[in-house]
């Protein structure tokens, strides 16, 4: 059996570990630890007690660790932001994971929201969002979804297209209201990220051209039923360091000079991606690093133009709640193969997978992985941690290190799971979604349930209530 070309035996970087029980520092919610029984345990509840009352697969979710983080972002932007003289907003870029919680504990540390459909829209309100906190964004909002956003008062709206800029203003018109915009540009810099993240190249769905943005913001200007509020580019997710970001920094602040002359522009938008440790071998930019950087960016170039600076706008997602989370599996069947002549693989097959976790399967993204049910003195192994889908290419962990003697009954946990994999979980091969549980203070609550076979049938047309009772 060979290689896929793009995927080695073994990562380069992946090293057998001494201990094949420690926990990654960086990568597991801090307050992840073992106790005397080897259990882990977090926020002070074990992964056990999290099994027997909850079952598997589970997400778990460190209320605190979400908590803090954003309190952390918001005071990283915050003073970079003070020490130019102007003020700095972040919003929680709702897509990495929305809930009416999640939204009370962000908005609760004083961030605002993000949301790109009406879906994660009613999310936010029913969580209580304030709408004048809230912006929208969307490469094809409806004009339901743009009506809604119009008559509850929204903060804001991104526009993505000339289309939909006419649209909304027809709609507000129609409704005697001004509404607040921002232009969405991409400026051109290509994120050091995969293909389906990069999201400012030329040759991709969202936003105007740089070339174009301007004659967007003049049609914005002829019209009465819209403000425009400044400029938006956001450019990838999962990003390490701060060049790129500085890049499109001073792009927009070249774009946002020449506009000044036709208006105030109260708002520089430059987006989120900021990325997050999923293994041993991610280094994440420090928060203040990238504050400082990307702000520092902006006032250099507004210096050099003579112009004042404006205020900013951030939307970190998967930075705020990613490390908070870890997912639990239950070990059903291992398998060795034999990979090449001299190298032979466990295959650790566990109850969730794809359907759970896309993103390995969608972006070829790494995850590590620990028995977290006990500890053991046997020698690591090098292992995959695969799905139960009728999928080769569903893989939750590609290569990792576990103990050799993993067994079925064992109870995996794969950290960083917080962001990006209850948004994007469906029931592939009608599997249910898992719950998603909230931990805090050693004790555990339900903060979004999970789905029933019976919840499931329910949707089927074909399938009688009376069956279901």
């Amino acid at each position: 059996m060979s290689a896929v070309p793009d995927r080695p035996l073994v990562p380069d970087w992946l090293a057998a570990p001494k201990d094949a029980n420690a926990l990654a520092a960086g990568v597991w919610p801090a307050s992840a630890h073992r106790d005397d029984q080897g259990v882990l345990e977090v926020a002070g509840v074990s992964v056990a007690q999290l099994r027997d009352t909850y079952g598997t697969p589970l997400y778990v979710i460190d209320e605190d660790a979400v908590r803090a983080r954003a309190r952390e972002v918001r005071r990283a932007f915050d003073a970079a932001a003070a020490r130019h003289g102007t003020r700095a907003r972040v919003y929680y870029a709702g897509k990495a994971f929305l809930s009416t919680e999640v939204v009370r504990w962000v908005t609760g540390e004083g961030l605002a929201v993000d949301v790109a459909t009406a879906g994660e829209l009613a999310v936010a309100l029913a969580a209580g969002a304030d709408p004048a906190r809230i912006g929208l964004h969307g490469n094809n909002k409806s004009v339901a979804e743009l009506t809604q956003a119009v008559e509850i008062g929204i903060g804001s709206v991104v526009l993505d297209s000339p289309i939909e800029l006419e649209r909304l203003a027809a709609i507000a018109e129609r409704r005697g209201a001004v509404q607040s915009v921002s232009v969405r540009v991409n400026s051109g810099v290509h994120a050091e990220t995969h293909d389906f993240l990069a999201t400012a190249h030329e040759d991709q769905k969202f936003g105007f051209a740089l070339t174009d943005a301007a004659a967007a913001v003049a049609r914005i200007r002829e019209l009465p039923s819209l403000r425009f509020v400044g400029l938006h580019c956001h450019i990838g997710s999962q990003i390490f360091g701060t060049a790129g970001f500085e890049e499109s920094a001073g792009r927009l602040v070249e774009l946002h000079a020449e506009l000044l002359a036709g208006g105030e522009i109260p708002v520089l938008n430059l987006g989120g991606g900021f990325g997050i440790a999923y293994t041993s071998a991610d280094t994440p930019t420090p928060i203040e690093q990238l504050a400082d950087g990307i702000v520092d960016a902006v006032a250099r170039e507004c210096d050099v133009r003579g112009i004042p600076m404006p205020n900013l706008a951030f939307e970190p997602g998967r930075t705020i709640i990613g490390r908070a989370g870890i997912t639990l599996y239950e070990v059903g069947t291992v398998k060795p193969v034999q990979v090449s002549d001299d190298l032979t693989r466990l295959y650790v097959s566990v109850d969730g997978g794809m359907s759970d976790n896309a993103r390995p399967a969608l972006y070829g993204a790494q995850y590590s992985a620990r028995v977290v049910s006990r500890t053991s003195s046997a020698e690591p192994a090098l292992a995959r941690v695969v799905g139960r889908h009728c999928e080769s290419g569903d893989i939750v962990v590609d290569a990792e290190y576990l103990p050799a003697d993993i067994t079925p009954g064992d109870l995996v946990g794969v950290p960083a799971t917080g962001a990006y994999c209850y948004s994007l979980a469906s029931n592939y091969n009608f599997v249910p979604r898992p719950p998603v549980i909230a931990v805090r203070g050693g004790a555990a609550r339900v903060i979004v349930r999970g789905e029933t076979i019976d919840d499931l049938l329910a949707r089927d047309a074909g399938v009688s209530t009376e069956e279901l009772a």
